[in-house]
Formats: C-alpha cells, sequence, structure tokens
C-alpha cells in the first residue's frame, strides 16, 4: 500500500496500489518540475504536498480543504514521491506542508534514532528537524507496521497481544516481505520483545507489502499471521484482528503535518490541528476504503465530504 522507504524502513509500501491505480501515484510525471515559484512571503498563501500514494493524497487533500475555508490561498502539488523528493521540496519553497508520518519522519532525519513509543518519537523530533522544519500537532490516526491475524485464529488461541503469539510458535505461519526476516523490527523483534520464533520454514515471503496477495494468503489459511498496515481496508472487510504491539516494536506513525518553518504561523498550525484532531485511525480507514475500495472515490472529493462531515467546513474560531 505504500512506496519503498517512504513508510517504514523495511516494508515495499504502495506497490501494489500504484501498479493497479498509475495515475494515482503520478503516472511518472515530476509535479515539482513545472511548478514555477513558491508561495513567497504572503503568510495566507499555501502551497500542499503529497507524497504517490492515495492516502497521502487524501490527507492533502484535507489540509487544503480546511486552509481555504479558514481563508487560505491553497495552490497543491500532489504525487511527488518519496521521502528523498517532498522533504527537500518543503525545505526549499516548493511547497509549504505535507503530511508524513513521526516514526518514519524521525529515521528518515536522524538515522541513529531508536524511538519506537509515540512519545519517544515525539520527544526526539523537534531536534531532528533542524530550523528550516516544524510540526503541526500529530493526529491520533496512526499507520503503522502491524501484525494481523484472523478472527477465528484469535478466537482459537484468545489472542490479543503479539505476545500471545509465542506460545504457539511452532504452529504459526508468517506472511510478509522477504526482509522481514532479518530488518530490527521484522522477526527479530518479534523474537526478541515477545519470544515468537517463526522458522524459516514457516516464514512466507510476499511482497506486496500487506497489499492483496497478503491479505488473500491470510484469509485463506496459508499464513496464520501477516504483516499488514493498521490502515488497510483489508481489516474492516475481513474481521481481521490487529495484535497489540505493547512493547512498540514497531515505531510509531502518526499523521503529521511537516510546515516549512518560514510558512509557519499561529493560524496556519491552530487550523491544521484541528483537522488533525478529528482524523482517527478509524477515520483513515474509512476514508482509504472510499479512495482506494470499490467505490473509487477520488481523493478531493472523499477529503471534501470528510471536512464537512467533520463540521470543518467553517471557519475555525
Amino acid at each position: 500500500m505504500r512506496v519503498p522507504q517512504l513508510r517504514t524502513g523495511f516494508v515495499v509500501a504502495v506497490a501494489a496500489t500504484c501498479a493497479l491505480a498509475l495515475a494515482a501515484c503520478g503516472g511518472g510525471s515530476d509535479p515539482l518540475s513545472a511548478s514555477g515559484e513558491g508561495s513567497g512571503d504572503d503568510p495566507n498563501a499555501v502551497i500542499i504536498g503529497s507524497a504517490n500514494f492515495p492516502e497521502s493524497e487524501t490527507v492533502a487533500n484535507i489540509y487544503a480543504e480546511v486552509l481555504r475555508v479558514n481563508g487560505f490561498d491553497v495552490e497543491t502539488r500532489f504525487n511527488i514521491g518519496s521521502r528523498e523528493a517532498y522533504i527537500p521540496a518543503v525545505r526549499d519553497g516548493s511547497i509549504d506542508v505535507i503530511p508524513d508520518y513521526t516514526g518514519n519522519l524521525l529515521q528518515y532525519l536522524d538515522s541513529d534514532a531508536v524511538a519506537t513509543s509515540s512519545d519517544d518519537v515525539d520527544a526526539a523530533l523537534p531536534a531532528a528537524l533542524g530550523d528550516d522544519l516544524v510540526l503541526a500537532a500529530p493526529a491520533p490516526a496512526e499507520d503503522k507496521d502491524a501484525v494481523v491475524v484472523t478472527r477465528e485464529t484469535a478466537d482459537r488461541w484468545n489472542l490479543t497481544t503479539i505476545g500471545d503469539l509465542a506460545p504457539y510458535s511452532a504452529e504459526v505461519t508468517f506472511g510478509a516481505p522477504a526482509e522481514f526476516q532479518e530488518r530490527p523490527v521484522g522477526l527479530p523483534g518479534l523474537r526478541a520483545r515477545y519470544a515468537l520464533e517463526v522458522s524459516p520454514g514457516n516464514f512466507v515471503p510476499i511482497g506486496d507489502g500487506g497489499g492483496p496477495a497478503t491479505v488473500e494468503a491470510l484469509a485463506s489459511g496459508r499464513v496464520t499471521a501477516a504483516n499488514i498496515f493498521t490502515t488497510s481496508p483489508s481489516i474492516v472487510a475481513n474481521d481481521f484482528v490487529v495484535l497489540e504491539d505493547p512493547e512498540n516494536n514497531f515505531p510509531a506513525q502518526h499523521v503529521v503535518p511537516v510546515i516549512r518553518a518560514a510558512k509557519s504561523s499561529d493560524k496556519l498550525t491552530s487550523v491544521l490541528d484541528a483537522a488533525s484532531a478529528k482524523l482517527t485511525t478509524e477515520e483513515l480507514i474509512a476514508l482509504n476504503t472510499e479512495v482506494s475500495g470499490d467505490a473509487k472515490v477520488e481523493p478531493a472529493a472523499a477529503a471534501q465530504q470528510w471536512v464537512a462531515a467533520q463540521g470543518l467546513d467553517e471557519p475555525i474560531s
């Protein structure tokens, strides 16, 4: 569901979505190549960017919509690409605001960072941002790696947390991208933090980053557990169960607006904070289902409907 090096440290993301919807992922064009000037010194002019996968574009459209409602002159430059492209674009003024994910942003800015819990990641980010980037408040919504099982498996083994799987290690077949076997927050992390021992013969490499092939393998029983992102519509659609991660093996990944420091203002951040406060994981799953599910609602339309439903279509006092 996401782009390599964009969302997690190890999961090949958005590839499945892009393969199915190339146009939604940018179609190979560079939105910055002919973008012209930045927004200049006008505090009410702002350029919103997005990465090149549908969830990012949907959230960016939410930012754009609520800012317009509150009197900002908004331009959009979507489908920019990976973090390696869009963070420099914020720094050089090509864009002013873009949604990101707290844990992966921290890892990008500081490759030595070891924080994984929400509080620790949030505490580490300000020092990593430098002088040219600031953040608005993170949303409750979190799109992070998870260990997911079927409802039948959860009920049969009385599973709530990842650690509850440990006594059944010999019976667990695990589906995930091949690199999950070696990455610190993959099988090594599950072994160290939860005593979950998945033997090499019980690991099933699936290269779609929690996409349709992974979902089918879990639903059909070919694997017992799988690495799927928490905002995947497949979780609700298949009544899957996300196992809790109390030891924070997987880094926190709250949706957060990244802002060019020179463009930041109290008004801008207060508007973005109001939108983020309403954006829960459940709301983000619903938005993803509209955009990437059978309805195929355009991200801009889904965002506009969501803003109205949340009562954000009137200026914030």
